[in-house]
């Protein structure tokens, strides 16, 4: 008969590819999380899990054998918290910045929902990037240009970057690029493109200091919305505004600023659970109905 307390704390060992990660979620030492998987190699005999220094990671077998007892340790976690009095439902947990978070995914949840009623889904809505040894996240929608070591990422799509502001500052694609230099503009400070490049894209050298600047596009776009300016913003942040009418493509032709600055990130041990992987197929599914119907298609950029 196996030991479950070993096999349990190779699960978690597994699912966040940490022994301390582990022994943090467990509440005892990484010492006796080491022991407790010393235990389960000799009583198996053969070793599961590799070290190299720091970083632990599986070896072939320890890999057939996560993935032969993955869903029915989920299972009994499950039923454990179903006798507590907990939550029946298994729980996915999200992290996304609150502006992708707000802008593009709440909005689609309904789908994802009906696609598996059995799941919980818990959003984390914050720009800290998740530390997966430490952090109980299941997939984060990270905000960058890629290039995390040691994690699987994958962009979520590409977007284009496009000055937008309320109807009541200009007409749908009324102005030459000039003139909207000359508006009111809006920035957002951690937006991976800035007026800047998009000036320069326009040959129109430097953009004079934008006159509001915000951490958070969110609040740069309902900045937007409300008439403070124009702003330069993903099309996947500005999808519902430009959709109702309450901002709009104040120039006849922009520049085609394209780049990838949502990215999928998670350990690949994460990849192993079914849950996991059925939610990026839905993320990846959702990214391409989305670039099919952005409300930005009807745009004419200058490439």
């Amino acid at each position: 008969m196996q030991p479950f307390r070993a096999i349990a704390v190779f699960y978690h060992v597994a699912r966040l590819n940490s022994i301390t990660g582990a022994a943090a979620q467990l509440n005892v030492t990484p010492s006796a999380v080491s022991q407790q998987l010393k235990a389960l190699e000799e009583q198996i005999g053969t070793s599961l899990i590799t070290r190299k220094g720091r970083n632990v990671g599986l070896t072939e077998a320890g890999e057939r054998y996560f993935e032969m007892i993955s869903d029915k340790v989920d299972g009994i976690i499950q039923a454990t918290a179903l006798m507590q009095g907990r939550q029946q439902q298994a729980t996915l947990v999200i992290r996304a910045t609150p502006t992708i978070a707000s802008k593009w995914l709440l909005p689609r949840l309904a789908r994802f929902l009906d696609l598996m009623p059995d799941t919980h889904l818990r959003i984390d809505g914050s720009n800290e990037p998740v530390d997966f040894t430490r952090d109980n996240v299941d997939l984060e929608i990270r905000h960058g240009l890629g290039g995390w070591p040691g994690l699987y990422i994958e962009p979520l799509t590409e977007e284009r970057f496009i000055p937008v502001c309320a109807p009541t500052l200009a007409v749908q694609g009324a102005l030459e690029g000039r003139q909207v230099l000359d508006m009111p503009r809006i920035r957002s400070a951690k937006a991976q493109v800035q007026w800047s490049a998009w000036s320069e894209a326009q040959g129109l050298g430097p953009a004079p200091e934008a006159r509001l600047s915000f951490d958070r596009s969110h609040m740069a776009i309902d900045a937007a919305v409300l008439g403070y300016g124009v702003a330069l913003e993903s099309e996947l942040m500005v999808e519902a505004e430009l959709a109702t009418g309450r901002l709009v493509v104040p120039v006849a032709r922009t520049p085609l600023l394209q780049v990838a600055t949502q990215w999928l990130v998670c350990p690949r041990s994460n990849l192993r659970r079914h849950r996991v992987t059925r939610l990026i197929k839905w993320l990846r599914a959702e990214a391409l109905d989305w670039r099919r119907t952005s409300p930005a298609n009807t745009i004419d950029f200058l490439k």
